[in-house]
Formats: structure tokens, sequence, C-alpha cells
């Protein structure tokens, strides 16, 4: 890959990660090399991530944060092999009275479905990822899980809001697009129909909620905490579903690096993008840590 252009860069044999802005940095990467994006983009204006004005948190509303978040797609379109996918972490959003006018909730995984559809991509398919609505209740301290109001009033009580992942086809749009389409075979043996039978559900009910690298992160460095985890065996899933071995995956909004984490464990290549300096520092640690896993492991 050319040298990108950023503020500052860790790359290693089988991983680049940049601190700088996503839709800058994917503006310098060369199209049709990109074989997976797996990421959470921010969800919306729900978060305060940093001060930068590059930060897509800090928005208005969600439309502000539709307009920026379509800069980004139209390069992700460009970047993605045609016949490939994206796999984008979401989940709605709560309505507040003092912004939104009323308690309830904001529909943001349509809105994101929306925006891929205006940048080109075809909506593929929806997969739900069971959370635990006591865990939730415990977290978010959400009105609308509190046992007492049955009680009191039912019509307040609502469901726990679960995780998605949004898959998105980037199609071939040309006869010479669809010569740059590559399959992602599988065996019965590295892909069991046991396997199958369990990713095929549109319900992923066994998925372990505190499996993610913030978990494993805070264990030993309370610094920076990154606040939307993907669970890493949901990252795991979607690298072997959807690429094959040596192949690039990307992470416009990289994080602390699970997607890349991920990456490297399911050998694959990675490229990730994070603008806040401190959530880099970090990422670069545990793909450094990765890297040196992977590679003592091929001497042992």
């Amino acid at each position: 890959m050319n040298t990108i252009e950023c503020i500052n860069s860790n790359i290693g044999d089988q991983y680049a990660f940049y601190n700088g802005d996503c839709i800058e940095v994917t503006a310098q990467m060369p199209s049709a090399s990109v074989d997976l994006a797996v990421y959470s983009p921010p969800f919306s204006d729900l978060f305060i991530y940093s001060d930068s004005e590059r930060d897509m948190g800090n928005c208005a509303d969600d439309e502000q944060f539709a307009d920026h978040y379509g800069h980004l797609l139209r390069e992700m379109f460009r970047l993605i092999r045609p016949g490939r996918m994206a796999a984008v972490h979401v989940s709605d959003l709560p309505a507040r009275k003092s912004r939104e006018g009323f308690i309830g909730l904001r529909d943001f995984s349509g809105d994101v479905i929306r925006a891929h559809q205006r940048a080109g991509f075809y909506y593929h398919s929806r997969i739900c990822i069971w959370k635990d609505p006591v865990v939730e209740m415990q977290r978010t301290k959400a009105h609308g899980l509190l046992y007492k109001n049955i009680r009191t009033d039912s019509t307040r009580n609502r469901v726990g809001m679960p995780d998605y992942i949004l898959i998105f086809r980037r199609p071939a749009t040309t006869k010479a697009e669809e010569e740059l389409c590559r399959p992602v075979p599988h065996t019965p043996e590295d892909f069991p129909l046991s396997l199958w039978q369990q990713v095929a559900s549109p319900v992923w009910m066994d998925i372990d909620q505190g499996d993610t690298l913030n978990h494993r992160v805070a264990k030993e460095n309370t610094d920076e905490k990154h606040m939307c985890p993907l669970q890493l065996g949901v990252i795991d899933r979607l690298m072997k579903l959807y690429s094959n071995p040596g192949e690039v995956v990307l992470s416009p909004f990289g994080g602390i690096a699970s997607e890349g984490v991920g990456a490297l464990k399911a050998g694959r290549r990675f490229v990730g993008i994070e603008l806040k300096p401190a959530y880099w520092r970090v990422g670069v640690r545990n793909l450094m840590d990765e890297a040196d896993t992977r590679q003592g492991a091929m001497f042992r």
C-alpha cells in the first residue's frame, strides 16, 4: 500500500493502523483493496469520544451524522472489492424528552441502512445479537427495564435493546468490476453444517456478551475503554464467513483494534483507522501483542 498521510501510523507485517480521520485516510487507499469491512460506527450523538471537529460523534443530530457518514460510505464503496461485504455493528438509540421531544427509541439502524443504500450498497441481511436485559438494566439504569414499573404502569416498560450486525454487499456495477469478484468458498471441515445452522439463525443466541477486547484490556489497563465494543466471537464469525485467509479486513473506526485482533487471529490482514490518539495507542499495543503471539506460535 502507498504511504498514507495521517497523524501517526504503526505498520506490521500483517496490519497497518493509522491515527487520523477515516475519510481523509480512506481517500488515499487504492480502489478495490479491501475484501471485508467490519466496524462499529459512532452511534450518532450518543457518546462523545473526543473534542475533534473531525469526530463523527460530535454532531448536532442524526441528520448531521448521516451527512458526515455519507462521505465515508462513498469512499468505502470505492474501496471494497465488488461482490464483497461490509458488516456494521449498530443498535437503536434512546429518544430523549429534552432532545427529540418524547421518550422512546430512534431508528438508528434504519438510518444506517438508508445511508448505505444511498451510497450504492445492497442491504443484504440483519443479524440480531441477543443481550441479557438484566445486564442492560444494571448498566444503563434504563427506566423502561425496571421491574417496579409493572406494578404501576406497564405501558412504560420496554424490552431490552439488542445489537445488530447489518450486512451490506458492494455490487459489481460493470463488466470490469465483475472480473474483480472473488468467491469465499468453504469445506465441510472448516465450516461444518452445525456451524452453518448456528450462523444462519437470524438471532445469534450463543455470543458471550462480555467477550470483548474492552473487558480484557480493562483487567490490565483501565486508562482507556472503548464505549462500543464488538464481541470477539462476532468478529471471528464474520471474518470466517465473509473472507478468505490472507485477505484484507478494514475498520474505519478502529478504536482499540478489536477487529484488528480478530483479523490477525483468523489469519487475515488488517487495515484500521482511529482518530483518537489514546484509543490508537491502546490499539497499537493490542495489535503488536497479537502479532507477537501469532509469530511465536509459528515457531512452537
